[in-house]
């Protein structure tokens, strides 16, 4: 029997369903794929979803709050692949080997729908909306990470923080959240961590920026002033790309 805390969580009432993997389903398809789901307890910060080596048996599909995926180096150093954010799905990295690669620990405290992946895939053989959604979002994925792997191998530090900010703007927008305004859940370290520059160009950046009247930096708060400005240094960058 269903956990009485879990009677008012279904896909139909989820703000975040238009993200995630009901948003091409009808009313019975979206039912079946409720039916499934287990609604997991509360990740705290620091608490951990999946580690390195774990036996893959579901996805997970995060309802609110973040989290970020690392890897450790041979040296035991943490190595920041990704973050997710409410809609975004978990796991499509341990598909392969039928095991995950990399640990997934919340930043703050954050919920998410297990996705048992034998009875989904099975779904998905039956209701084929559900397979183009499972292929549209490890398409995704993918993308994310060559869009990633060239920010890191042909931008500079400016670039690469403009473009952090400006994506993530993005999906808070997608998400019903302000794209002017938000807050940080990760430290200016994991940022530096993840776009492979230092805490202290990362501090350097921001006040540079707030110089410039882009953003306006208080904490963790970030409220992006002028977004043509944004979108003209962001320009600019495609088109040095188009013309290297």
């Amino acid at each position: 029997m269903a956990n009485q805390d879990n009677f008012s969580i279904h896909c139909q009432n989820c703000s975040f369903s238009h993200l995630c993997l009901p948003v091409a389903l009808n009313k019975t398809e979206i039912e079946s794929l409720d039916d499934i789901i287990e609604r997991k307890k509360p990740l705290h910060k620091h608490d951990k979803l999946v580690r390195p080596g774990d036996a893959f048996r579901s996805l997970y599909a995060v309802r609110s709050g973040s989290l970020k995926s690392f890897v450790n180096n041979q040296d035991g150093e943490e190595q920041i692949v990704g973050f997710h954010f409410p809609g975004d799905i978990i796991g499509f990295d341990a598909l392969r080997e039928s095991q995950h690669q990399s640990f997934t620990q919340a930043l703050e405290t954050a919920m998410v729908c297990e996705l048992p992946y034998e009875t989904l895939d099975k779904m998905a053989i039956q209701f084929h909306k559900l397979r183009h959604q499972l292929m549209s979002f490890m398409s995704a994925e993918i993308k994310q990470h060559h869009d990633m792997m060239m920010l890191l191998n042909k931008r500079t530090a400016e670039e690469r923080l403009l473009y952090f900010l400006a994506h993530l703007s993005k999906r808070f927008e997608e998400r019903g959240f302000s794209h002017r305004q938000f807050n940080l859940s990760m430290t200016r370290n994991e940022i530096g961590n993840y776009l492979g520059l230092t805490v202290e160009t990362i501090s350097r950046l921001l006040t540079r920026f707030q110089k410039e009247g882009i953003i306006e930096v208080e904490g963790k708060l970030i409220s992006i002033m002028n977004f043509a400005a944004l979108d003209n240094k962001l320009q600019s960058m495609t088109i040095s790309s188009h013309c290297g």
